[in-house]
């Protein structure tokens, strides 16, 4: 068996919550890491989405953690486009159970921050968690999180 667990460290990249608003995302630095997976965790959706009540997940990328700007699809792996203003994922429509998503990042900056942007009106909250799993480290094996 291979060992994935020693080259890895998981960062929060939006808190597990229920969340009706906007989240504040950290800064995920990659410094030391030659590699990120986002994987977005939606439980079943608090309202019914649409094109008007909805929630987009926005990854944008920065070299110094003060400028940021939307990702591309040349930037992400395990998706087959990047809508305006680097979405990623959209919930436009009835999420009615829970799902796990992922997704790479292979762009050349250092800084990432993933935001779950909600328009509308989301008079109950949907939980959201999503982790950022670094890989292929410069320093390994990497400090156990348990």
């Amino acid at each position: 068996m291979k060992d994935l667990h020693s080259g890895t460290k998981a960062l929060v990249a939006i808190a597990a919550a229920t969340l009706d608003a906007d989240n504040t995302p950290p800064a995920i630095d990659l410094q030391g890491y030659d590699a990120a997976e986002f994987v977005l965790a939606i439980g079943a959706g608090g309202i019914t989405f649409s094109g008007t009540n909805k929630i987009e997940f926005k990854l944008t990328h920065s070299d110094d953690d003060s400028t940021y700007e939307a990702v591309t699809v040349n930037d992400v792996l395990g998706i087959d486009s990047v809508a305006d203003g680097g979405i990623v994922k959209a919930l436009t429509a009835a999420h009615a159970t829970a799902g796990v998503y992922r997704f790479g990042y292979v762009g050349g900056k250092r800084y990432l921050k993933l935001l779950a942007a909600f328009s509308g009106t989301h008079g109950t909250g949907t939980p959201i968690a999503a982790t950022a799993m670094l890989g292929y480290g410069h320093d390994n094996p990497q400090a156990d999180q348990a």
